[in-house]
C-alpha cells in the first residue's frame, strides 16, 4: 500500500507551473508566454515582471492568441499559451486544429483552471469536454498532472519536447503524492498502488482520491491497483492491458464528461485487447451544475467513498456474470 495521503497540505498546481516556467525562461531566451488577459489567473505576474518583453497579452481574443503562438513557434520561439481551459479549447479549437495540430507547430497549450475548477461560475466555465476535443486531433500530447511535483516535471518536459502539448492544469488544491525526484515520461502511467482485484485509473485532481479509495477498499479485503494516467494521448496501452489481464476489472475517474475522455481512451484499449468489466466515473453526459469543484466531484460519485463503492459493485457484477 502506498504511504497515506496527507490531506493537511494542499497545493495549487498553477504555482508549480509558473515557478517552473520562470526558471526555464531564465535559462532559455526562446521561451515566451501568450495569454488572453489572464495574467493573474494563469499566475503569470512573476513571469511578466522578470521578462516583460516575452509575455504577449492579446486580450480576450483566444483565436488570435493561438495564431500568434503558432507564428512565434514558426519563428523559433517556444510559446506557452496560458488561458482558462474552457475558452482555450472551446473558442480556439479551429486554430488549435489548423495552426497547431495540422501545421505541427511547437506550441504548448496550457489549459488553466480545467475540469470543474471554476465550479462556482457554472456550466459556461466548466471545462469538461477538453480531453475529448483535443484527443480527437493528431500531433498533440495531452497531459493532466496530478500534483505540484508532476506539474513541474511535465512543464520541464514540455519545454524540451519538440511538438505540440496540451497541459491541463487545475486550481483546486491537491496533496503531493509523487516523490520529489519524480521524472515525467510522456505516455507512461505510474503504478502508485499494487493490487490484484480491481484497477482504478485516474489523473489530475482525482489520483489522490483514487489512492484514498484504495485504502478504503483494503479495509474491505479488496486489493486495488491504482494507476496515475497523466498522459491521455498517447495512452499507456501496456499498463492498461496488464491491469485488465491481472485484475479483471477497471474503473476510470476523470474530471470530465464520461464521453470521449480518459475512460473512453482506456476502453478503446481494453475492448481491442482484453475485454473486462469497466465503470466510468465522471460527469454523466450533462452540463454540470454550479457548485465548488470538490462538491461536484463528490456529487458525481468521485469521493473516495464513492469510488470505493463503485469498485465493490463492479466486482460483485463480475463475480455474478
Amino acid at each position: 500500500m502506498n504511504a497515506p495521503v496527507d490531506m493537511t497540505n494542499l497545493h495549487d498546481c498553477r504555482d508549480a507551473f509558473s515557478k517552473t516556467l520562470e526558471a526555464l525562461a531564465g535559462a532559455n531566451d526562446d521561451i515566451v508566454t501568450v495569454c488572453n488577459d489572464s495574467v493573474g489567473s494563469s499566475k503569470m505576474s512573476g513571469f511578466r515582471e522578470k521578462f516583460p518583453q516575452r509575455l504577449i497579452n492579446v486580450g480576450i481574443a483566444e483565436q488570435n492568441m493561438v495564431g500568434v503562438a503558432a507564428g512565434l513557434a514558426n519563428g523559433g520561439k517556444i510559446p506557452f499559451v496560458c488561458c482558462a481551459s474552457p475558452f482555450l479549447t472551446g473558442r480556439a479549437l479551429e486554430q488549435i486544429k489548423a495552426d497547431v495540430a495540422y501545421s505541427q507547430t511547437n506550441v504548448k497549450l496550457c489549459g488553466i483552471s480545467s475540469g470543474l475548477a471554476y465550479g462556482d461560475l457554472g456550466p459556461t466555465h466548466h471545462s469538461i469536454e477538453d480531453f475529448a476535443w483535443i484527443r480527437a486531433l493528431p500531433n498533440i500530447t495531452i497531459v493532466a498532472p496530478t500534483d505540484s511535483t508532476e506539474t513541474a516535471a511535465a512543464t520541464r518536459w514540455a519545454a524540451h519536447h519538440d511538438g505540440a502539448v496540451f497541459l491541463r492544469l487545475s486550481r483546486v488544491g491537491v496533496p503531493d503524492i509523487l516523490p520529489e525526484n519524480h521524472r515525467f515520461v510522456a505516455g507512461k502511467a505510474d503504478r502508485l498502488n499494487e493490487g490484484d482485484d480491481v484497477t482504478i485509473i485516474a489523473n489530475g485532481v482525482l489520483t489522490h482520491r483514487a489512492l484514498l479509495a484504495a485504502q478504503l477498499l483494503s479495509q474491505r479485503g479488496i486489493s486495488a491497483r491504482v494507476l496515475n494516467m497523466a498522459t491521455v494521448r498517447p495512452i499507456d496501452s501496456g499498463e492498461i492491458i496488464a491491469a485488465a489481464e491481472e485484475t479483471g476489472a477497471i474503473i476510470t475517474c476523470e474530471e470530465h464528461t464520461v464521453f470521449g475522455g480518459l475512460g473512453s481512451a482506456v476502453a478503446e484499449v481494453v475492448v481491442q485487447s482484453c475485454p473486462v468489466p469497466m465503470k466510468f466515473l465522471g460527469v454523466p453526459g450533462i452540463f454540470a451544475p454550479t457548485g465548488s469543484a470538490n462538491f461536484l466531484l463528490d456529487e458525481f460519485g468521485m469521493s473516495p467513498q464513492g469510488i470505493a463503492d463503485s469498485a465493490t459493485v463492479l466486482m460483485k457484477k463480475r463475480a455474478s456474470a
